[in-house]
């Protein structure tokens, strides 16, 4: 029986601050931001006040912000905007079309299709954008037919992540870890190195996601489906004998009540004042506001004024019109400016144009109609009910802040996409043919989509989150404390006792199981980042080779199927389809359980463990 020591003090102290961010990354109140920021600071203040020597030599506070230079950061980032060229070009149009069509004719071939196109392309192209991609066309099927696209849209998510995992440049998650373990001494992973155990693996998930899952499913609506009233813009008259005249708009607003919103005030005719709470009103002065019509009449016999719409009364003959308006879903992308914004000062009207109607997230909370929300953060996979013309909804959809979900296909186009199209060929054939790594290759790619106009800047730069860097850094950071210090090996003697007797094989699928749970509680990157040292620890115990142990924390880092919050595609789909959370559990679960097994036989007996 192996003997278990206690770890020295840094390596302790490195676990439980490991330990009090993989609980903090769970928590949907702090943003995962925050998170790796604050594991950046203990780690750089903590060793600056409390050194410990290694290899002859001080930790410096400098050496956990390396990850910022990392060659993995850098091949995801390049990658990221190289994949936004894709999608700014349209160079991916014609799969869009082709699916469009074959869901007209055969849905069940055309869900097939459609599973396996999205898994191609994920192996190669980061998910976000995939899913992005499909998500409008799934739903303008299901509007045209009057089908739920609930039984499409889940598994077409599950198959961008199924797909992410049998490439090194799949997933930012097998980027890290390959080249965590390189930065240890192990020998580097092709691209295509472990294309078999997934294809393998992949073959039944297919299969299930096609022919089972869509049956398990429930049928869900869209979480806002139901009826909403129309907001209408119409001006308040006042005349001398109004309550209101010769007093304060703040006054008014009182009267009236917080549900109000003052956007200007018309004195004679083309002069508008700004509708501060200090200007007193005047006989004749139009309020214009917007709202439902009953709202607007009961402002309209609160202030004692008259309502108009334009130059017109409103009244039997001339009643309010929301002519020339459409409502629409749109949803906030990982990629949106909007990200951590509050409703009330995300100006929705001045800058995109849109009324906001009606407001739902997927943390099981109800629709809400939009008075009230001004201090709710808006967060990527928030589902906004909005209303805006026809034009500005079709020039929404340029953007990188929205998914507008009309139903309707409208793929960009370009004469650029050809080249976007061939950089994003040749970014893959460089590193699949060893010519040269993925990181300097995805970054020549980057520069000719640049050069050539493919990308301009503020597209590429939209095309980065903030949210997947510092995550990055902050796991790289901690698996270099976690290893420096001695506590990547003691976790992994901590293991080998744990499991000590048991075959080699139960040890793998031990460690790949540990991963799945971990990666559907916290960050796939930093269950990943940490996991890798701890697998070669694990590895180098036991005497075995490190290929499969190392590989066995990729597959369980990507088992992201159980919870929604587990990957932010996840989140995206349940807000669009109208998920509940136990609707991922139904359907990940036997998913990610079948997937471990699979993957945990074929490595066994691809290195005869």
């Amino acid at each position: 029986m192996l003997e278990l020591a206690l770890p020295n003090s840094h390596a302790l102290a490195v676990m439980i601050l490991i330990l009090v961010a993989l609980i903090l990354f769970t928590r949907e109140s702090i943003p995962l931001q925050t998170t790796s920021l604050l594991v950046l600071v203990a780690l750089s203040v903590g060793f600056t006040l409390f050194p410990f020597e290694t290899d002859g030599r001080a930790l410096q506070a400098s050496d956990f912000f390396l990850g910022f230079g990392h060659k993995a950061l850098v091949a995801v980032c390049a990658l990221m905007i190289v994949g936004e060229g894709l999608i700014r070009t349209g160079a991916l149009e014609p799969v869009g079309r082709l699916l469009a069509r074959l869901w007209r004719k055969s849905p069940a071939i055309s869900l097939l299709f459609t599973i396996l196109i999205t898994a191609v392309l994920s192996a190669f192209i980061n998910n976000t954008p995939i899913v992005v991609l499909m998500l409008p066309i799934l739903m303008g099927v299901a509007i045209r037919t009057g089908a739920s696209a609930s039984g499409s849209l889940l598994p077409m998510g599950f198959a961008s992540i199924l797909g992410g995992m049998a490439t090194t440049i799949g997933t930012s998650t097998n980027l890290l870890v390959v080249n965590v373990a390189a930065d240890m001494g192990m020998g580097t992973f092709n691209m295509f190195d472990f294309l078999g155990p997934v294809a393998i693996a992949g073959f039944f998930a297919v299969i299930y996601l096609w022919l089972i899952a869509p049956r398990m499913i429930p049928e869900r609506q869209a979480p806002m489906s139901g009826t909403v009233a129309r907001l209408y813009s119409a001006q308040i008259r006042l005349d001398k004998n109004s309550t209101v005249v010769g007093k304060t708009l703040a006054d008014a607003a009182l009267r009236v009540g917080e549900g109000m919103r003052i956007e200007s005030v018309q004195r004679g005719q083309g002069v508008f004042i700004n509708p501060l709470p200090d200007v007193v009103l005047k006989p004749g002065d139009r309020l214009t506001t917007s709202d439902t019509q009953e709202n607007l009449r009961e402002f309209s016999r609160l202030l004692g004024g008259t309502l108009f719409s334009g130059d017109q009364a409103v009244d039997a003959q001339h009643p309010l019109s929301t002519e020339g308006q459409q409502i629409a879903e749109v949803v906030i992308t990982p990629a949106s400016r909007l990200n951590g914004v509050r409703i009330g000062n995300a100006r929705l009207r001045s800058e995109y144009g849109l009324r906001l109607l009606a407001f739902n997230r997927f943390e099981g909370s109800q629709e809400r109609k939009s008075p009230g929300l001004d201090e709710v953060q808006i967060r990527s996979g928030d589902v906004l009910l909005v209303q805006s013309t026809p034009e500005n909804l079709r020039e929404l959809k340029a953007t990188a802040d929205f998914l507008v979900l009309d139903g309707t296909i409208q793929l960009p186009s370009t004469k650029k996409a050809p080249i976007a199209l061939l950089t994003m060929l040749g970014v893959v054939a460089l590193a699949a043919f060893n010519i040269m790594p993925i990181e300097i290759s995805a970054i020549l790619g980057f520069t000719v989509l640049i050069l050539s106009r493919c990308l301009n800047w503020k597209d590429a730069m939209s095309a980065l989150s903030t949210q997947v860097i510092l995550i990055i850094v902050s796991s790289l950071a901690m698996g270099a404390a976690l290893l420096k210090t001695g506590g990547a090996d003691y976790l992994a003697k901590l293991f080998v006792y744990i499991t000590f007797g048991a075959p080699p094989s139960v040890v793998l699928g031990g460690l790949m199981l540990m991963m799945g749970i971990l990666t559907n509680i916290v960050s796939n990157n930093a269950a990943a980042v940490i996991g890798t040292p701890i697998a070669i620890g694990i590895a180098q115990r036991l005497g075995m080779p490190l290929e499969p142990f190392v590989l066995a924390v990729l597959f369980g880092a990507n088992l992201s199927f159980v919870t929604p919050m587990a990957y932010q595609t996840n989140i995206l789909l349940m807000n669009a389809g109208g998920y509940k959370f136990g609707d991922f559990v139904r359907i990940g679960l036997p998913l990610a359980v079948g997937l471990w097994l699979v993957l945990t036989t074929v490595l066994v007996w691809a290195y005869a463990l």
